[in-house]
Formats: structure tokens, C-alpha cells, sequence
């Protein structure tokens, strides 16, 4: 059998349709069809059921198309070996992130260090994605909110810290050093999307106060959301990292919540069975030593 055929094969089981995968190919559906057939003649089984202009994978299909994947997977990692060699200043890292507000200060300081280093980022939602992400290769580390574990995942601590509550300046709360999470039933808080962990985390810490938040805008930038608490709209759970400069604003007060405790640990993950570079290495430890000293992230 030919490479070739397996990567149209892999297209067809993706797609489950042969002219959706032969436009993406960018080759003939008669010439897309020939070669599938071929290879299930080379293979002695059929891997797909057909039902007219419709195919399904068969119960054959799906057992190779795993084997397929994984045979992509390895020369993947291969080719990746191979681009370590070229040394530490030309390696690729690939990060996904919950907590984009950490990482422009992260990149810039190390990339200063290694400028030819190429860092692709991804920015993903929940620690399932991540663990998916990580186990499939297809990142070599993620640093978030919520542990990501697995039977081949590692997992390190980077830092703890204590949710506050950020209100406006005029609010009602704005005269006082701290508060207990109960006192803001009722009040409208500014959050972040139910698609991201820290929505989730905050949430929960309001479900142990007593309460249901009651959300008035969701938004996907934590800058965005600091804005309209300044503008007095309402009110949000803040952690000091993503405060940065932010702190000493005279728009807004940041309240100690001393009932319940809600603290978070934030870390970053990578799978011990994947190789990782001479590059993803020295982030990894570049990484550790930055979270373990104080900065400004806006």
C-alpha cells in the first residue's frame, strides 16, 4: 500500500463522504474512489458501508483508521526529533492556554532569551480538551486553572492564589477591606464565558456561599471585563495575576472574600510519553522559575 492512500483514506473517514474529502484533497472523486478500493482490495476487507451516495466506516474501518492515526502520529513525533537536532534556537513549542492574561509577559521574557524559538498557541476551554490534546500530541504543554490529569499526564503547581472581588469605585461595598461571598447575592456580576474553567471555578464558589450569580454580560476578554467593572456596570471575581497594573486603578476596589476560601491553583501539564524538545524542555523550567517571582501581566 502507498502513503498516499492512507492519507486518502484517513480524509474519507473523517468526512464519511467522498466528494467532501476529494475537494479537500483537491484530486477527482472518481480517482479518490479507485484508490480507497484499491486499498481495501490490498487489505482483503471492505472499510466502509455503502448505502448509495452515502459511506459509513465499518467496524474494519475504525479498527485501522486508529491504527493509521497512530502510525501519522509516530512519524509526526519523528519529524519532530528530527527538528530538535537542528539545536535549542530553532525548536517549536505548542501551548494551549486558560489563562492568556499570564502568557504575553511569559513569551516576551522568553522569547528574548531564545528569539528563533517558534511558539504556536492555542487557546482551549475546558481541561478535557486539553488532556485530548495533549495524549494526541498535538500540544506539548497547557497551563491552566484546573489539573489536567491522565495516566501519561504530568502535572506541577506553578502558583495558588486567592479569588477577590473587584468592585467599582461608587459601589457599596467599594469602602470596605473585605467581605463575605454571601453579602452579593443579587448584585449583577460581569463573567466570563461558561466555556472557560474559570467561569466554572467561580461559580461553584458562589454555589458554596448560597447563591446562583446572577451574570448580566459574559464576555471572552478578562481586560474587557475589568472595563465595564470600572465603568460601574457591575461587579467580578479577579485573580491578582491578572490584575497586573490594573491594581492601583482608582476605578476600582478588590475585596478579600473571607467566606468561603476561594483559592485556585493554576499549573501546566505535558504527557511523559510524548517527546519533547530541547526547546519545550527549557520552557518548561523557564516557565517554573517565571511564576515563582512577581510580575506584571497587563
Amino acid at each position: 500500500m502507498e502513503f498516499l492512500q492512507l492519507q486518502y483514506f484517513q480524509a474519507v473517514a473523517r468526512h464519511e463522504h467522498m466528494t467532501k474529502a476529494a475537494k479537500e484533497l483537491n484530486v477527482s472523486q472518481p480517482s479518490l474512489s479507485n484508490s480507497i478500493q484499491r486499498l481495501e482490495k490490498n487489505l482483503g476487507v471492505p472499510l466502509f458501508e455503502r448505502q448509495g451516495r452515502n459511506i459509513k466506516l465499518n467496524e474494519f474501518g475504525k479498527t485501522y483508521l486508529q491504527r493509521v492515526e497512530q502510525a501519522f502520529m509516530e512519524l509526526e513525533e519523528g519529524q519532530r526529533e528530527l527538528t530538535d537536532m537542528a539545536g535549542l534556537e530553532h525548536g517549536v513549542i505548542s501551548i494551549a492556554a486558560t489563562l492568556p492574561y499570564v502568557l504575553p509577559t511569559l513569551l516576551k521574557e522568553f522569547l528574548t532569551l531564545h528569539p528563533h524559538v517558534r511558539i504556536i498557541q492555542r487557546q482551549l476551554g475546558s481541561a478535557l480538551e486539553m488532556r485530548n490534546d495533549l495524549e494526541s500530541a498535538a500540544i506539548d504543554f497547557c497551563i491552566s486553572s484546573t489539573p489536567v490529569t491522565g495516566p501519561d499526564i504530568e502535572w506541577h503547581t506553578l502558583a495558588e492564589e486567592e479569588l477577590c472581588l473587584t468592585v467599582p469605585k461608587n459601589h457599596r461595598f467599594a469602602n470596605r477591606k473585605s467581605i463575605a461571598l454571601i453579602e452579593a447575592a443579587g448584585e449583577n456580576f460581569i463573567s466570563l464565558s461558561s466555556r472557560y474553567n474559570f467561569r466554572e471555578i467561580s461559580d461553584e464558589f458562589c454555589r458554596q456561599a448560597g447563591f446562583e450569580p446572577q451574570i448580566t454580560f459574559e464576555l471572552e476578554e478578562v481586560s474587557a471585563i475589568q472595563t465595564l467593572v470600572e465603568m460601574g456596570l457591575g461587579i467580578t471575581f479577579t485573580l491578582p495575576l491578572s490584575l497586573g497594573r490594573r491594581s492601583q486603578n482608582t476605578e476600582i476596589v478588590q475585596l478579600k472574600i473571607t467566606d468561603p476560601l476561594c483559592q485556585r491553583s493554576f499549573g501546566i501539564a505535558w504527557s511523559r510519553k510524548h517527546f519533547l524538545s530541547q526547546a519545550a524542555i527549557h520552557f518548561r523550567k523557564f516557565a517554573v522559575d517565571f511564576f515563582s517571582k512577581p510580575h506584571e501581566y497587563n
